[in-house]
């Protein structure tokens, strides 16, 4: 195309004869424009080569890919073929399985109604001792839940003499109170325990801690079955000694918090299941 350019430039001049200097440079000016505008041509034909072959192997890369992905693809779908066939056969041992798994999940759910159901219980039996024993010091007598229990914890200066078993007046106004809520419930049952500091004890009618941690249970329970009449069936008496100690024994005032009787109202699993049996 140099040559092409050149020889009509040539021809314009022979043409011409002489030219002016001012034309000569017009020519030679235009001239220096083709060949710019040649020049650039020849980098973009040699850029569009270089991007074709570039887009080739791009090609070629991208078909070689989708050939390997229909190779994995058929492989997969054999898979799956042989997948179906088993799932087949054990089409029904799976849907057993997911049948239990539904009836375990149910139930989990009715369990969970029937705990919530039963703590519901437990607060409102917490609340009306509280309300029927407000009178009493709060520093005597204390009702908390731990776990699936509900706690009364009496003082033994509310309940008897210091080294005695035998119930005192106030005691009987206290169990009174008590009684009165375990009546309104007549399908829970509760042990009394009875607990001492570690101080060794013994006199003619008690051997030692054990003793009368037990006689001071069996007063408890007495004293609710003949002056409170709750029904002796209901009741369990127990004794615990100086072995849950609630505080260290090295002070007058954490002795006296370790000498106690305990009224534990236990849960009962029989009433609790009859919570969640199904409803016909």
């Amino acid at each position: 195309m140099k040559k092409s350019i050149l020889f009509i430039l040539t021809l314009v001049i022979l043409s011409t004869g002489c030219i002016s200097k001012k034309k000569y440079n017009e020519q030679l000016a235009k001239y220096g424009e083709l060949k710019s505008s040649h020049d650039k041509l020849t980098i973009d034909l040699n850029n569009c080569l270089s991007d074709k072959d570039k887009q080739k192997s791009t090609i070629n890369a991208l078909e070689s890919e989708i050939a390997d992905l229909k190779s994995k693809s058929n492989a997969l779908l054999n898979q799956l073929s042989d997948l179906s066939v088993i799932t087949k056969s054990q089409a029904e041992s799976i849907k057993k399985s997911l049948d239990n798994i539904s009836s375990k999940d149910a139930y989990i759910k009715d369990l969970q109604i029937a705990m919530a159901r039963k703590d519901s219980l437990n607060l409102a039996l917490v609340m009306n001792l509280k309300g029927a024993l407000k009178d009493i010091n709060d520093t005597d007598i204390e009702i908390k839940v731990e776990g699936s229990a509900v706690f009364i914890s009496i003082s033994d200066k509310l309940l008897f003499k210091s080294g005695s078993y035998d119930i005192t007046a106030k005691a009987n106004e206290v169990l009174g109170k008590v009684a009165q809520v375990m009546k309104s419930q007549p399908d829970i049952q509760f042990m009394v325990e009875g607990h001492t500091d570690n101080k060794p004890i013994k006199t003619a009618s008690i051997k030692d801690n054990w003793d009368l941690s037990v006689l001071r249970a069996t007063s408890v329970v007495r004293s609710l079955q003949t002056s409170h009449g709750i029904d002796p069936k209901r009741m369990i008496a127990a004794g615990r000694s100086e072995f849950i100690p609630m505080a260290s024994n090295n002070t007058d005032a954490d002795r006296s918090l370790n000498r106690r009787t305990r009224i534990v109202i236990l849960p009962q699993l029989d009433q609790f299941f009859k919570l969640i049996e199904p409803k016909n």
